[in-house]
């Protein structure tokens, strides 16, 4: 492995047109040690913004629960954690992800916890629950705080879990916030959690990457899951995700 990374990762963000932008704005700046707030489209690439940076500094000191993302979802925890992951496999990074579920889901992740990964990606509210009911669980340590999609974060009300978390953490870190939208809940929760950031902005409000096609169907509802199944198997070539609304639809 290169003593440093950056260089082949430059170059490799340059024949990706589609995460060039949010990569190589961000990726000097994190590489300097720097705050960042980034305004960033869904699909730019910011998870490898982000990730590089920090697996460049595990790399030079590597330890446990050196990391720590918090994800709205668990979806979004989960896709980061693999990215962190692939390009963290030639280290053999440690990555664990803490999201709400069943009871025996949470001693699950304490028996997790325990083994010290390298990066923790989380939903607000499922770590807030560990920093107080794990035994011998804490981020003193932790040496890279994210928040990604944190408008996201703020509109479903993680906002007292967010600041529980910045109570108990060090204050001398380095943050990165991550965002679609830049508004003044996201402004002031910068303004708390980051030391003189710098921004970097590669997106219009609202707006997806332009590879991204997006079609929507007007379907009546008896006829919904009829739809859903044969795009299934016109798609079947194709990797799909479905989104729902609750647990049960999903089911």
């Amino acid at each position: 492995m290169p003593d440093r990374w950056y260089p082949t990762i430059l170059w490799t963000q340059r024949r990706k047109s589609t995460t060039a932008g949010n990569t190589q704005q961000a990726l000097p700046h994190a590489l300097e040690g720097r705050d960042i707030i980034g305004v960033a489209e869904t699909g730019s690439g910011k998870t490898a913004a982000f990730a590089l940076p920090i697996l460049q500094k595990l790399w030079d000191e590597p330890k446990g629960l050196f990391a720590c993302i918090l994800a709205p979802t668990r979806e979004l925890a989960y896709q980061i954690a693999q990215q962190f992951e692939s390009l963290g496999s030639a280290m053999g990074v440690r990555s664990l992800v803490l999201v709400g579920g069943m009871d025996r889901m949470q001693l699950q992740q304490a028996v997790g916890l325990a083994k010290r990964p390298h990066i923790t990606v989380a939903t607000p509210g499922r770590l807030n629950d560990h920093l107080q009911n794990t035994k011998g669980f804490s981020l003193r340590s932790l040496k890279f705080l994210v928040m990604d999609e944190v408008d996201r974060l703020l509109e479903i009300d993680f906002g007292p879990e967010i600041d529980q978390i910045l109570k108990v953490i060090p204050k001398e870190r380095t943050t990165y916030l991550f965002s679609v939208t830049m508004t003044t809940k996201v402004a002031k929760l910068q303004r708390a959690s980051s030391m003189n950031p710098i921004r970097v902005k590669v997106s219009s409000k609202y707006q997806t990457v332009s590879t991204l096609l997006q079609y929507y169907l007007l379907v009546p509802l008896v006829h919904k899951d009829v739809h859903r199944i044969y795009l299934a198997n016109h798609l079947a070539s194709n990797s799909i995700m479905i989104f729902t609304r609750t647990v049960h639809d999903a089911q």
